[in-house]
């Protein structure tokens, strides 16, 4: 491939994360996969990973073990200038609980873009119609750790409702790092034959069913992938991107369907890493000024 220098270098710590950004000539970092949850969920997921449990297979320490107000102030001094604050219930009866603490800290945290959830239950309907009218932004879905059918009968509305509203929605649909439940292209992609106008933004590039989700994108141009975890040293525990498929990320990501996503907190590795990651593609400044802000930017994810 023929592809233009890079004018910015990756980051080599995150020290140097804004000298990053300002180099592309960007006003900072739109992050769409971050997580904020509430203080006792959140010390149960870090006590999940601590422990490597089956969802994981493998060890997986947390780099930013940090409070909320210092992961706070630590995405704002990198100069995310937006961010999401994705959290997912693995049981009925969690997810309207869960809306009303992120909706609410995003009214107090405007760089935060108001984000919901969803489970499959008889009132997901309703609480997702009060969700946007609360003002949500974006939804996050985690069939992974949901181990649930996205093509239950109970979603159809929901999914429907999430169309018409033009509500991006954060999918974790692919296997990785442990298959659980109704993940892999199939399931979603047939969510996705019903409901061609809905918003979804496939996490982890979908990994490792990287051929699948990339398909799903050619096929749906409502569907977008997030980069999170991937072109970094700890990509192996989702599965590696298959070099065959560069070009078609390269292009996808030109025609601003890739939005950058990093885990933080829950990554083993610097914040950083995940963008020397993205630069050492070799894909040219172009690439990462779609990938870093401007693809973000023309879903309305820029902040409450």
């Amino acid at each position: 491939m023929n592809e233009p220098p890079i004018l910015s270098s990756g980051p080599g710590d995150d020290a140097e994360v804004p000298a990053f950004w300002q180099a592309l000539g960007l006003p900072g970092l739109i992050d769409v996969h971050v997580h904020f949850m509430p203080p006792r969920l959140l010390a149960r997921v870090w006590e999940y990973f601590d422990a490597a449990g089956p969802l994981l297979g493998r060890d997986w320490p947390i780099r930013y073990r940090w409070s909320d107000e210092e992961r706070l102030a630590h995405l704002r001094k990198l100069g995310v200038r937006a961010f999401t604050s994705l959290a997912y219930p693995h049981k009925p009866g969690m997810a309207e609980t869960l809306n009303a603490w992120t909706l609410d800290f995003a009214r107090r945290n405007p760089e935060c873009v108001p984000t919901a959830t969803l489970f499959p239950e008889p009132d997901a309907p309703a609480y997702v119609r009060h969700a946007l009218e609360e003002g949500a932004q974006v939804f996050k879905v985690h069939l992974q750790v949901g181990g649930f059918d996205p093509r239950l009968d109970v979603l159809d509305p929901v999914w429907g409702m999430l169309a018409e509203a033009g509500t991006p929605v954060v999918v974790h649909a692919g296997s990785g790092p442990v298959a659980n439940g109704f993940t892999g292209p199939g399931p979603f992609g047939e969510v996705m034959g019903r409901h061609p106008q809905l918003t979804a933004v496939i996490a982890h590039l979908g990994a490792p069913e990287y051929d699948g989700f990339l398909a799903l994108a050619d096929r749906h141009d409502r569907v977008y992938l997030d980069t999170t975890m991937a072109f970094t040293g700890f990509s192996g525990a989702m599965g590696a991107f298959p070099a065959r498929l560069l070009p078609k990320l390269r292009d996808l990501g030109l025609a601003g369907r890739i939005l950058l996503g990093t885990d933080f907190p829950n990554i083993p590795h610097q914040y950083a890493e995940q963008l020397a990651g993205l630069a050492g593609l070799g894909f040219g400044d172009p690439w990462l000024r779609e990938v870093c802000w401007h693809a973000a930017v023309r879903l309305g994810l820029t902040g409450s």
